[in-house]
């Protein structure tokens, strides 16, 4: 399965290491386009030098080690779309010609079933989506959410319950299956 990864459920650093983590287990292949990448750069770097370094640390790690997942962009598509928030019109472009058949989003209401459906294009919450991966493959995505808890723990130097920590990641269904 292929699936878009909005700017949101990239910035955030526990739930990207989930995400990546799920993707790096082969549970799905995860597409961007350079513009889902600066909106994340945009995002950090309003925490300042040390975040904006690290985002782009991050972007960099990302673009080198999925060298295929970053969509083109497709001017002529993304004017024929509609959406909401013409904004994101980019992210829906993005998944149509990477021919994937989701996008991951905190943002739902912007990418109504309605205007997806013509492109056979769904969009799922992070926490929707990592439910279904961890039905069909649960011990990648149990693998991915205890790399991730090792590295938070680590960062800050404490223990991180794990339904907590997925709580404040947005998967909150998710921590409550694995807690």
């Amino acid at each position: 399965m292929k699936a878009v990864l909005d700017a949101c459920v990239l910035y955030p650093s526990v739930l990207r290491e989930i995400i990546i983590g799920c993707a790096a287990r082969g549970v799905f292949s995860p597409l961007w386009s350079a513009r889902i990448l600066a909106e994340w750069q945009r995002a950090a770097d309003r925490l300042g030098p040390e975040g904006a370094a690290i985002a782009a640390g991050e972007i960099a790690r990302l673009r080198a080690n999925w060298p295929n997942a970053e969509i083109a962009a497709d001017p002529d598509l993304e004017a024929r779309l509609w959406l909401p928030d013409p904004s994101d019109r980019h992210v829906l472009a993005a998944a149509i010609s990477g021919a994937a058949q989701c996008i991951v989003t905190l943002n739902l209401r912007d990418f109504p079933a309605r205007a997806l459906a013509p492109e056979t294009v769904t969009a799922q919450g992070p926490d929707d989506f990592l439910m279904a991966r961890w039905l069909e493959t649960p011990a990648a995505v149990e693998a991915a959410v205890q790399m991730a808890q090792s590295t938070t723990e680590a960062a800050s130097g404490r223990a991180q319950p794990l339904r907590p920590l997925l709580k404040r990641a947005k998967l909150p269904r998710l921590g409550k299956a694995l807690g």
